[in-house]
């Protein structure tokens, strides 16, 4: 199907949106009306910069407050129509988009809004435009779209048809099975967004938290099922009012929202991309640093032994059971400090893996490879972090790297649990549905975090078996982008002993206040000398319905720490709950 996205989903000037547009993959645009009089640009100069970008102007909008009011009221309406008409003109547009009225005039009569409007179609049919009527959820009489769909039929005029937006039909509860008693051909938009759950005002929910398809919590994919029922072939188009995309730049916002589309055409039967190949564990998590030294000591002290070194470039690979982390000291890759740089996902197919990615509009990055390096598909995540698919059976990956002497030990750590990324304040959504899309990750409930100096946004994706487990974390503002650390949990049996045996050998852990485990005496029953055995290593504890969480932290290392993370009985969260505590340690130590 066509893809369009309005305007107003994209920052910047008119011509800086168009670009972004055209560049992500759009087949149109919606010009939204405040775009088109801040732009220097006459409107056959907008028409000729669409048509070198290969986009048809497919909606104008929004032609307000025009119906069901007084005779003079209308008489200055269609004069302003007119004006308006003659713009589409010379825009190349066809189709305007007429919202429900909320002028305070306004009358609650559906025939004299049915026979205003066909005045209006009259005179649009009369300047080749067609008029897509809308009903916004906050409308004065007509808020609802079976409502706004009976004062079209009424009307009863060929240039006068519906527009569909999901979120006005979704916010309010609306049933949209009804869409299917639209024929087709009088359905002559549909507007798409989705919107986070929250119980406020339908207008400033509106205009403050739109997002993208698959990034909130409505059913748009059964709502667009219910359209293409009816027969509409019209675009699939964006519109998304949001306050942070309204600050973020252009181009990666466009590829997000047109991903965004890929997904929801792809959920709904309408396009056959590469299927998503799921991770099934991690291969191995790469730390960047310029000083691999205090690097080595925490992984050693962790149980961790240098078992390889890479054939030609100087990364190392420490190793515990399946727990793998790879010390990277090239200077090319050390300019941030000590991070948390890529992730290698173990993938059934590893190919199949990067077709998908590709399809998905992820960015592809370029690798170089000496001869007999193993292949290795690698793809940037919204905040930078590199996304290797590969294997780990014989030929794949750990053939880069030869064997060095190391001593045996027994591994207190059985693999990584999860990774925790801190994502840049505007790529929070953007990241949730690119694991989702890209990966075929799923997503958890969202959750806030409350650090010392601010609130923060979590939410986990994950496969089905919990093999792969990625956190993504994002602070309020933009100057939180850098203020959190990212960390690797690695999966226990035995936390106690991992914690002991990590602190026995030099390691230190992270200390939690005395207050803490005085509030879990009062919470939990526990037995003699369990609560004191906690205290004394900084374990933090947790129940759910499924289980027991227990878990502790390293000190961080640049913007790197490791949990150390025992679930028994299937326990599927991330210690939330714990999050505020641990947070504020981090902050008493000097390492948020």
């Amino acid at each position: 199907m066509r893809t369009s996205i309005a305007t107003v989903s994209l920052s910047g000037s008119l011509t800086e949106k168009l670009t972004a547009a055209a560049r992500a993959g759009f087949d149109g645009v919606e010009i939204f009306e405040n775009d088109l009089l801040a732009c220097p640009l006459t409107p056959e100069e907008i028409r000729a910069r669409c048509a070198d970008l290969g986009l048809t102007v497919d909606l104008y909008q929004p032609l307000r407050d025009v119906e069901a009011v007084p005779a003079d009221v209308f008489a200055r309406n269609l004069r302003r129509a007119r004006h308006k008409f003659e713009l589409m003109r010379r825009l190349g547009a066809d189709t305007v988009l007429v919202c429900s009225s909320v002028d305070p005039c306004a009358v609650d009569d559906d025939a004299l809004a049915a026979e205003q409007l066909a005045d209006l179609a009259d005179l649009a049919r009369d300047s080749g435009v067609r008029v897509a009527y809308e009903a916004l959820a906050w409308g004065r009489h007509v808020s609802t779209y079976d409502h706004a769909w009976r004062i079209v039929e009424a009307a009863g005029h060929p240039a006068l048809g519906t527009c569909l937006d999901s979120f006005h039909i979704l916010s309010r509860g609306s049933d949209p099975k009804g869409i299917e008693d639209i024929p087709g051909e009088k359905i002559f938009f549909l507007q798409l967004a989705d919107a986070p759950l929250l119980a406020m005002d339908v207008l400033q929910w509106s205009r403050h938290h739109r997002c993208f398809p698959g990034q909130g919590g409505f059913d748009v994919a059964g709502l667009v099922r219910h359209v293409l029922r009816t027969g509409y072939d019209g675009p699939l188009s964006l519109e998304v009012f949001n306050d942070v995309l309204r600050q973020a730049e252009a181009g990666p916002t466009a590829v997000d929202a047109r991903r965004s589309l890929l997904v929801l055409q792809e959920a709904v039967g309408a396009a056959e991309p590469p299927p998503a190949v799921v991770p099934t564990g991690f291969a191995f998590a790469e730390l960047v640093t310029p000083d691999a030294a205090p690097l080595a000591g925490l992984l050693d002290a962790l149980g961790f032994a240098r078992t390889a070194r890479h054939r030609g470039k100087p990364v190392d690979l420490w190793q515990q059971g399946e727990a793998r982390i790879l010390v990277n000291t090239a200077a090319a890759a050390r300019r941030d400090g000590t991070r948390l740089a890529a992730v290698g996902l173990e993938s059934p197919d590893p190919a199949g893996a990067a077709r998908r990615a590709e399809a998905m509009l992820a960015p592809v990055l370029p690798r170089r490879r000496a001869p007999g390096d193993a292949p290795l598909d690698a793809v940037a995540a919204p905040d930078g972090t590199e996304l290797f698919f590969c294997s780990t059976r014989p030929g794949g990956w750990r053939s880069d790297f030869e064997d060095v002497p190391h001593a045996p030990a027994a591994p207190s750590v059985r693999r990584v649990d999860h990774v925790a990324l801190t994502q840049p304040w505007h790529h929070f959504d953007e990241a949730v549905l690119f694991h989702r899309g890209v990966l075929g990750l799923r997503a958890e409930d969202s959750v806030d975090l409350a650090d010392p100096y601010g609130l923060l946004r979590s939410r986990a994706v994950s496969n089905a078996d919990g093999g792969v487990r990625i956190a993504l974390t994002v602070g309020a503002a933009p100057t939180d982008d850098t203020a959190h650390a990212q960390h690797v949990a690695l999966a226990t049996d035995d936390v106690v002993a991992a914690a002991r045996r990590f602190r026995d050998a030099g390691g230190r852990l992270l200390p939690i206040p005395a207050n803490y485990y005085d509030d879990l005496a009062a919470r939990y029953e526990f037995a003699d000398g369990e609560l004191e055995t906690y205290r004394e290593l900084g374990i933090l504890y947790d129940r759910d319905a499924h289980g027991v969480l227990r878990h502790c932290y390293t000190r961080t290392v640049g913007r790197v720490f490791f949990e150390l993370l025992q679930r028994d009985g299937g326990h599927r969260g991330y210690g939330a709950r714990n999050a505020p505590v641990r947070l504020a340690a981090q902050h008493a130590a000097g390492t948020p």
